[in-house]
């Protein structure tokens, strides 16, 4: 990973901001973008502190021009562009017959068209130098999850897309990968969206015993490491996984049963 330019989208916390120190650890040269620019500045700050080539850049990747923004100014920089990792994502918690559409166009935008944007000017440069393209996806992309309709259309939606990609790329020395972290010690439940696209500011869930964001990155180093095609984290994902291909029926059961257990699930009413 020396030397090699790493663009990492939503990287103000969570995943993203674990993702920048360790692929930075490794002498990885890293650009980080995010809406909110003083998060996104703290981060900047903290990787030059330890010694993290870095370069911030506050972008909305639900907008297609901010995407073209962030590939020219890593090339005026750095001339090249090795690895790209699509990590910005957000997510939503509402009933769908309670839900304004407007909340499921706002995470469709910001998960699959992000990538779609991200991808896209990226790849030519990815191309030249037969880098890799990341997705951070999620279980909720293989297994529709109530409460989460909006979220899984768009993970399911990020699937397909590199699923295809991938295939495309076959013969080009690119390398896609699928990251799909189960449920992850992250901010991007406390930023969720409610029914009325308003933030839900708290989680749903207990996160003591979550797999955290550092181990998540240090997994997703790993995959791109050995260019894994796919990763599914944590066994309850990978169970969840399994049982939906083989036993969909019982796989609805078990998880309307698991959510509903979240606090004030609407699935308890």
């Amino acid at each position: 990973m020396k030397d090699k330019v790493v663009i990492i989208t939503g990287a103000s916390s969570g995943i993203g901001k674990a993702l920048a120190f360790s692929f930075g650890r490794e002498g990885s040269k890293i650009v980080i973008t995010g809406r909110k620019e003083a998060p996104l500045l703290e981060v900047s700050q903290a990787l030059t502190q330890s010694g993290i080539d870095n370069l911030a850049i506050v972008s909305d990747v639900s907008i297609e021009q901010d995407n073209v923004d962030v590939i020219n100014k890593t090339i005026q920089k750095y001339g090249k562009i090795d690895i790209l990792i699509n990590n910005a994502g957000i997510s939503m918690r509402s009933m769908f017959e309670d839900c304004d559409l407007k909340v499921i166009k706002s995470v469709m935008d910001i998960n699959f068209w992000g990538t779609v944007y991200a991808t896209k000017y990226a790849l030519p440069y990815i191309k030249e130098t037969k880098g890799s393209i990341v997705g951070v996806s999620s279980i909720a992309g293989y297994r529709g999850l109530p409460v989460r309709s909006g979220y899984s259309a768009s993970k399911f939606a990020v699937n397909g897309f590199l699923e295809a990609l991938r295939t495309e790329l076959l013969h080009t020395g690119v390398h896609v990968l699928t990251a799909c972290p189960g449920f992850t010690a992250s901010n991007i439940r406390v930023a969720s969206l409610g029914s009325d696209g308003n933030s839900k500011g708290e989680s749903m869930r207990d996160e003591g015993n979550m797999m955290s964001s550092e181990e998540v990155a240090d997994r997703i180093l790993k995959a791109v490491k050995n260019r894994d095609r796919g990763m599914i984290l944590t066994l309850q994902g990978k169970a969840i996984v399994l049982i939906n291909k083989l036993l969909p029926k019982l796989a609805d059961k078990i998880t309307f049963n698991t959510l509903a257990k979240e606090k004030d699930s609407p699935l308890q009413k």
